[in-house]
């Protein structure tokens, strides 16, 4: 297996099958040159915060501590790294139709008391 080295990763073009599967450019998420910059220093950029190769130029420490943010990014790669971070492991949303199962509610509010099933109410959570 070949060592990776900094000018084998620039030269790589990085991309990401699972979450943009037609490209960075067509997803509407990205800039041209965000995305340009994106494809050029992804391999770099992941191989250095995944600990594949240790940062050779203060050019990788700048992308590294922008990665793990701990600077503000400067340059057009470390924003779009970035924002590209931001855009992959952003919270999921739930079902676009919502969620039709029963809540089950007690009218009582005695902690004591056994809840026999005359004192449910189902509401459906339709808003």
């Amino acid at each position: 297996m070949a060592k990776l080295t900094r000018e084998l990763l620039v030269k790589r073009m990085f991309s990401d099958g699972k979450n943009y599967p037609y490209g960075f450019s067509r997803s509407g998420d990205f800039s041209i040159s965000e995305s340009k910059a994106l494809s050029q220093y992804g391999c770099l950029i992941a191989a250095l915060v995944d600990g594949q190769i240790e940062p050779e130029t203060s050019e990788d420490n700048n992308l590294l501590a922008a990665a793990f943010g701990k600077k503000e990014p400067e340059g057009a790669a470390e924003k779009a790294w970035v924002k590209y971070q931001k855009r992959i492991n952003r919270p999921k949303l739930g079902n676009v139709y919502g969620n039709h199962r029963p809540v089950l509610v007690d009218d009582d509010s005695d902690d004591d008391a056994t809840i026999e099933q005359d004192d449910l109410e189902v509401e459906m959570d339709d808003e």
